[in-house]
């Protein structure tokens, strides 16, 4: 059976006093159960911060990218195996962001899942369309574009992935697609992910997810759970949503 994931993408917010705080009322709150965990990822400078106080705890932890590269002349990047030294089980790849402002095409995307599997770690693939592409009707074909990247560049390792639909037109929005047109890109994705022998990885959905539409959108029947953004900021809103 398929588990239920909630995690939480802090992006480029923080600072030491406000994570701390952050981090203690998350493991006070959160009370693990079968099937069930959540996940926070934060910026690079708070991965040790990240370690030390959830170390022990039913919180996992991880980062929101990781280079495609080992190593070498990459000055500001940061390679997989350093942020798999501060024990973070996910890594983000290809998140919108990433995608748009960065312009990280999907073959920069596959080759950091790549290197996230590499090593040790769960990459969380992120797919999503624009509100053009969805006013042209293309959403299918840029999501399916987008994790067939992915997919050739795994191959085998797929059923080791975490994949998030994040449509980028519903990203800090406030908009958020409809449960059953969510339901619909993730019923399309986990059809192809079934025929990649991936059928049972967990499949998020993230855009405006709040502690009001969280459990509607969770109901979904190929909804796993959500990448979740500005809420994660805040506990009680996370843990809301992940009690959803």
């Amino acid at each position: 059976m398929r588990g239920k994931l909630v995690v939480g993408n802090w992006k480029m917010n923080g600072g030491l006093a406000s994570n701390a705080a952050l981090l203690q009322a998350l493991v006070a709150g959160w009370r693990a159960e079968p099937g069930r965990a959540i996940a926070v990822c934060v910026p690079f400078p708070y991965l040790a911060q990240a370690q030390a106080a959830l170390t022990g705890t039913a919180i996992a932890w991880g980062a929101q990218t990781a280079s495609e590269h080992r190593s070498g002349a990459y000055t500001g990047e940061v390679a997989a195996p350093m942020v798999a030294e501060f024990g973070c089980r996910y890594a983000i790849v290809g998140h919108s962001e990433r995608r748009h402002i960065y312009g990280e095409t999907s073959a920069v995307v596959a080759a950091k899942a790549l290197a996230v599997l590499a090593a040790g770690m769960t990459p969380i693939v992120c797919v999503g369309e624009t509100l053009a592409e969805r006013d042209a009707g293309t959403t299918e074909d840029v999501v399916l574009q987008q994790l067939e990247a992915a997919l050739a560049a795994v191959g085998e390792a797929a059923a080791k992935l975490v994949v998030a639909y994040e449509p980028v037109w519903a990203i800090g929005t406030g908009r958020t697609a409809a449960p059953g047109e969510a339901q619909a890109v993730h019923a399309l994705l986990r059809a192809r992910l079934a025929r990649a022998g991936a059928a049972e990885i967990p499949l998020l959905y993230g855009g405006s997810v709040k502690a009001d539409n969280a459990g509607a959108l969770f109901a979904m029947k190929d909804i796993d759970g959500g990448l979740i953004g500005g809420a994660a900021l805040q506990a009680g809103d996370f843990l809301a949503i992940a009690r959803a």
